[in-house]
């Protein structure tokens, strides 16, 4: 009956040329990697069924995020002309930027220590005289003891 076609295996799987595999991350232009945030989605039964378009808009949006605090802590080891980022540049990124510092608002940094700020009570007191002024008045001793002595 059918002597003139090649038999082919169940479902055509078993005659020719295997094609190459290509990961999901490839074919959404991602680096992060979509099967692996699939796989955990489905292991953490967050809901019964996951949609394939959730791992994929989860991975572009952890990457986003991942791209924005390396650059804003890479210009801040550039800014301590460091070359390499530490623990102390991921939090001055963070805090520095108001959208990360209000995602980030109740994360401790390990090894960050705190932003640089001096508060303005404590700030020595600027004096009014002027130049002029000082030629002017009679210097009078601030203490009693100084006018005894």
């Amino acid at each position: 009956m059918e002597s003139g076609k090649t038999t082919k295996g169940a479902g055509g799987r078993r005659g020719g040329e295997r094609k190459k595999s290509v990961p999901k991350s490839v074919k959404a232009g991602l680096q992060f990697p979509v099967g692996r945030i699939a796989r955990f989605l489905k292991k953490g039964r967050y809901a019964q069924r996951v949609g394939t378009g959730a791992p994929i808009y989860l991975a572009a949006v952890l990457e986003y995020l991942a791209a924005e605090v390396l650059e804003l802590a890479g210009n801040a080891a550039r800014d301590n002309k460091k070359s390499r980022i530490i623990p102390r540049h991921l939090l001055l990124a963070v805090r520095n930027d108001e959208e990360l510092g209000r995602l980030l608002n109740g994360v401790t940094i390990a090894s960050g220590g705190v932003l640089p700020n001096i508060h303005t009570v404590l700030l020595p007191k600027k004096t009014e005289k002027s130049d002029s002024d000082k030629g002017d008045k009679v210097s009078k001793p601030k203490s009693p003891r100084k006018v005894a002595a």
